[in-house]
C-alpha cells in the first residue's frame, strides 16, 4: 500500500484552538493534545492544522473541503454545521435531492457538503 505524502492542509487562523474545535465537533476527530494558542490540529488524515496569523481572511479560499456525511443525510450535516458556527454562502441542493451546499467556517474558510453515501445510493 502506498502512503500519501500529504500530511497536513494548513489553514491560517485567528484562533487555532477555536477553530480545530469547530472542525473536531463537525467531524467527530479530535485535537490533538499538544495544540495550543500558535497552532492546532485536527487528528485526521490528512490532518487539518490552523496556524495563528495576525491577519483576517481577506479572499475566497483557493482550496477547500468537500465532505460527505458519515451517517445521516446532508441537510442534517448542513445543520449541524450550522449549529456549531457556520454559515451558508450558496445552496446548491436541487429538487431531485442532488447538489450540494457552500458553507463557511466560523473564520470564513469555504467548505461543501455533499450527499451521504446512503444518500447516494438510494
Amino acid at each position: 500500500m502506498t502512503t500519501s505524502p500529504v500530511r497536513h492542509l494548513t489553514f491560517d487562523a485567528r484562533d487555532p484552538l477555536a477553530i480545530a474545535d469547530f472542525w473536531s465537533r463537525l467531524t467527530g476527530f479530535p485535537v490533538d493534545a499538544e495544540s495550543d494558542d500558535e497552532e492546532a490540529l485536527v487528528e485526521c488524515v490528512p490532518g487539518l492544522l490552523f496556524i495563528a496569523v495576525p491577519e483576517a481572511k481577506t479572499a475566497k479560499n483557493r482550496l477547500h473541503l468537500d465532505l460527505q456525511p458519515p451517517t445521516g443525510t446532508r441537510d442534517e450535516y448542513v445543520d449541524k454545521a450550522v449549529a456549531l458556527g457556520a454559515t451558508i454562502a450558496a445552496d446548491h441542493r436541487k429538487p431531485d435531492g442532488t447538489g450540494w451546499v457552500t458553507l463557511r467556517d466560523p473564520e470564513g474558510n469555504e467548505f461543501c457538503v455533499e450527499r451521504s453515501a446512503a444518500e447516494r445510493a438510494g
